[in-house]
């Protein structure tokens, strides 16, 4: 007897590795024929309308088609749902009825990755999207004294800025993150914790960071704050001897052997400090969720990546662990008033809780404003000058609740996100990220 078809899931989603060393995964009829069964799905159903660009685009190309179906689709145009994707993973995790175990095996973000690997396996990438995911090329270069003055000028000079919209494509308006010549690195350079390792739950007490690109090159400050919180709860802390990029920027742009190459340099430095005893995690959700997820669905076959993964937390989802544990300090000195606090998307997708925001709350005299809508910004999506637009409109409502709520203090765990929305705030203020509001709160 047949089994009747599900009106979607109710069961958690689950993911399925990507199929990326598949020849058929490149092959274009495979991959259109593909994209046409899912926009077919999404057209029908229409529930993450709100969540991105990706699918108010598709939903118009529907409707402006001749037969108002996907049908009627140019397949050449498929690729402006692809462009507007930024896999921040919301629709799978959040939205989507019909994703694994459901029948249709429906995952989207992972499709539209097909895709720009489709598009970047046969050149069709800009340089200056080449440019812009090469995080350790330009950060080297951006991050020599005297080159990172000029650079952060330059970068604030509105008649620099319309030139580099002209030559490279960087939207003239779109905040650009600053470059430090003194990076986290060569700031925690020979530092020693003096503490001896706790363990507690599932947490071993003591943990390395993976500095990424961002709090190692633009901002530096949230690592240094990072190390005083964990320290002031008797948590020892290193840096990982050595690293490169994550890679998430060059997953977002389709380049999966770049991701490749990351993976062999980081993994093997990370395994060995998991061998060691030392938990591990990162101040970037992208970058975490690139140890927690990405890479192990790339490799899932390879066994350190596995055992990376498994050593891998959110650093407010650590402490909160150490919470339950009686194992965190709560003398806090100092109460925040309120907070307008941005969840950032790549946090959201770890299915770990609202983390933070319970870390916030445990601060008295502090209240605690959560926004879960998607900043817009990407890494690069919103400095682009085809989509600068687009992502000041989806960070709009993001905004109006930081202005609305009257908050002393906001910000996002991750920064770039906290900047496009100071840009678009526009008011003078600041955000600080919360490992920093923590570190205010304790007094040290």
């Amino acid at each position: 007897m047949a089994t009747a078809s599900r009106e979607g899931n109710l069961q958690a989603p689950t993911r399925h590795p990507l199929d990326w060393l598949n020849p058929d995964f490149y092959n274009e009829k495979s991959l259109f024929d593909e994209m046409e069964r899912v926009f077919d799905i999404c057209h029908g159903c229409r529930r993450c309308v709100s969540l991105c660009e990706s699918f108010p685009t598709l939903f118009d190309l529907v409707d402006e088609s001749p037969t108002m179906e996907v049908d009627g689709i140019p397949k050449a145009d498929y690729m402006k749902v692809v462009d507007h994707c930024y896999l921040c993973d919301l629709c799978f995790m959040t939205k989507c009825p019909y994703t694994p175990p459901h029948e249709w095996n429906l995952d989207f973000p992972h499709l539209m990755l097909r895709a720009k690997s489709y598009k970047f396996k046969n050149g069709d990438v800009k340089t200056r999207d080449r440019i812009l995911t090469s995080t350790d090329t330009v950060g080297n270069l951006a991050g020599i004294p005297v080159v990172a003055q000029v650079v952060n000028a330059a970068n604030k000079f509105g008649p620099a800025r319309k030139a580099l919209e002209i030559v490279l494509g960087v939207h003239a308006d779109a905040k650009l993150p600053e470059y430090q010549s003194n990076t986290l690195r060569k700031r925690l350079a020979g530092h020693e914790s003096i503490s001896e390792a706790v363990p507690a739950g599932r947490t071993k007490g003591k943990v390395a960071l993976f500095a990424t690109c961002y709090t190692n090159r633009n901002e530096p400050g949230p690592g240094e704050d990072f190390v005083a919180v964990y320290e002031h709860n008797g948590i020892p802390v290193t840096i990982a001897q050595k690293e490169r990029c994550c890679g998430m920027p060059k997953l977002e742009l389709g380049n999966l052997e770049a991701v490749k190459e990351a993976k062999e340099f980081n993994i093997p430095v990370l395994a060995k400090l998991v061998d060691e005893g030392w938990d591990l995690t990162g101040l970037v959700p992208s970058c975490v969720l690139m140890f927690k997820q990405e890479l192990p669905l790339m490799f899932p076959n390879d066994p350190d990546v596995q055992k990376v993964k498994e050593a891998f937390f959110d650093p407010f989802e650590y402490l909160v662990l150490r919470h339950k544990e009686g194992k965190l300090k709560t003398d806090f000195k100092n109460p925040l008033g309120k907070v307008a606090y941005h969840a950032s998307c790549h946090q959201r997708v770890q299915n770990i809780g609202q983390k933070t925001r319970e870390m916030l709350a445990l601060i008295p005299g502090s209240e605690v404003e959560i926004i879960e809508r998607c900043s817009g910004h990407d890494g690069t999506y919103a400095v682009k000058k085809e989509f600068h637009a687009v992502s000041m409109k989806i960070v709009k409502p993001v905004a109006e609740r930081v202005k609305n709520a009257g908050a002393a203090h906001y910000g996002s765990d991750c920064a770039m996100a906290g900047h496009h929305i100071e840009n678009a705030l526009k008011d003078g203020r600041a955000p600080e990220h919360p490992i920093t509001l923590i570190r205010i709160a304790y007094g040290i």
